[in-house]
């Protein structure tokens, strides 16, 4: 009895034992899951870094699959929100592939109904949040379908613009001085106002322009589409088509059919009685038709 105990005991640390391996074993595997998917779309790519000259607009797409698109969604919103970035649009909808009515019973169907659920969506985040972002989203993936990073450098652009618009500046200081000077002239001064004014909207157009490049390069633009696997519903639902499931049976039928005779009998003979001054008059039409006309003929 003692060996069969002891052997029993083994027997169960052994068990325990390859389960914890087996456990284990899996929760490594989910991590690294989880760290290629992380390393997959994350990108360093034209981060910008102290004491750097470059400005640089960068964009992220991707596209990838999900457990839950809605409880995705609402997790991407919330951490884009901790950093510091704003959702700039989404939407979330379901897209009906296929609609299938099964008869259950004579008044009910089964409504089989499958269907996909994507969700579109943009975000604005800090330019050096969006490496961090993309991490951070990473962990939603369970299929990633394609990611696409791109940084366009702007430097040279916004250097020029403020050249350009530092003479704009210049020109439209002259004409202003111009035009002080020369107020005599109506046509010169005309002339001149015609040119500052053009000066002024193209100095601020470059100003605007400068100010939106600018405002790309602080934030970054992330463009998500996010689905999950087909679904399917199930919904038990009156049948509407076939009427005369919802007929009573043939019992209950006769039953009112007998009593809707018997109705219309008693309204035809109230209706017969109220006819009688009409047989009254049949009646003495046709007794002195029989004693005067008849026996004449």
């Amino acid at each position: 009895m003692k060996t069969i105990a002891k052997l029993g005991v083994v027997a169960l640390l052994l068990i325990a034992v390859l389960f914890s391996c087996k456990k284990a074993e899996s929760l490594n595997e989910e991590a690294m899951a989880n760290t290629q998917s992380s390393d997959s779309i994350s990108s360093s790519a034209a981060v910008e870094r102290k004491g750097e000259t470059q400005k640089f607009i960068r964009t992220a797409d991707l596209k990838f699959k999900v457990k839950n698109v809605a409880k995705s969604t609402y997790t991407i919103e919330n951490t884009v929100n901790t950093f510091g970035g704003y959702v700039t649009y989404t939407n979330l909808q379901s897209t009906v592939n296929e609609r299938i009515e099964t008869k259950i019973s004579q008044d009910s169907i089964l409504e089989t109904t499958k269907y996909a659920v994507e969700n579109n969506i943009t975000i604005r985040v800090p330019n050096t949040q969006l490496d961090t972002v993309i991490k951070t989203i990473a962990k939603q993936i369970d299929f990633l379908d394609y990611r696409v990073i791109k940084a366009d450098d702007v430097s040279l652009k916004l250097l020029s613009n403020q050249y350009a618009q530092k003479r704009s500046g210049f020109i439209e200081r002259r004409i202003e001085k111009a035009i002080d000077e020369k107020g005599k002239k109506i046509n010169d001064i005309i002339d001149a106002e015609t040119n500052l004014a053009s000066q002024k909207e193209q100095n601020d157009n470059q100003k605007i322009e400068n100010l939106s490049l600018q405002d790309q390069v602080s934030f970054s633009t992330l463009t998500l589409v996010l689905y999950q696997r087909d679904s399917i519903k199930r919904e038990i639902v009156a049948n509407e088509k076939d009427k005369y499931s919802f007929q009573p049976n043939m019992g209950l039928q006769i039953v009112d059919a007998l009593k809707g005779g018997w109705y219309i009998l008693q309204e035809t003979i109230v209706f017969l009685i109220q006819l009688w001054w009409l047989f009254v008059l049949s009646s003495i039409g046709f007794f002195v038709y029989r004693k005067y006309f008849k026996n004449k003929t």
